[in-house]
């Protein structure tokens, strides 16, 4: 089975290709810790594999752009969720409980005339 799955986080998008294979995983064409340069960014990768227990078993290349390299890492989790699903719908419910299937909602803010930032004001002086 060789479907691109697209998964997203913030403003990054990751087209994910899953198959069975040796557990190997390429990101970009690099090997995870490379690309991500963080033990913790390749853990949120691995996430959904270690929740479904298939880590050595399918083979994933994932392709990125976008985003800063947490946003991306979350890209990659939830694209690998969504393909280990269409994979093997019988891991849906495990993906599910543990929260990987439902894309992040969470967006930077937009910001706003009068403010020093997003919510920061600028000091108040009255006089």
């Amino acid at each position: 089975m060789t479907e691109i799955i697209t998964g997203s986080r913030k403003r990054a998008r990751a087209k994910v290709i899953l198959k069975s294979g040796s557990g190997i995983i390429k990101i970009n064409s690099r090997d995870p810790l490379k690309y991500f340069g963080r033990q913790d960014l390749v853990d949120i990768v691995h996430q959904p594999l270690n929740t479904a227990g298939v880590t050595g078993s399918v083979d994933i290349k994932g392709k990125v752009l976008g985003g800063g390299i947490s946003g991306q890492a979350g890209a990659v989790c939830h694209g690998i969720a969504k393909s280990l699903v269409k994979f093997n719908p019988e891991l849906r419910s495990p993906l599910k409980s543990a929260g990987l299937l439902k894309r992040d909602p969470r967006e930077k803010e937009r910001m706003k005339y009068g403010l020093a930032k997003r919510r920061k004001r600028f000091q108040f002086s009255k006089r």
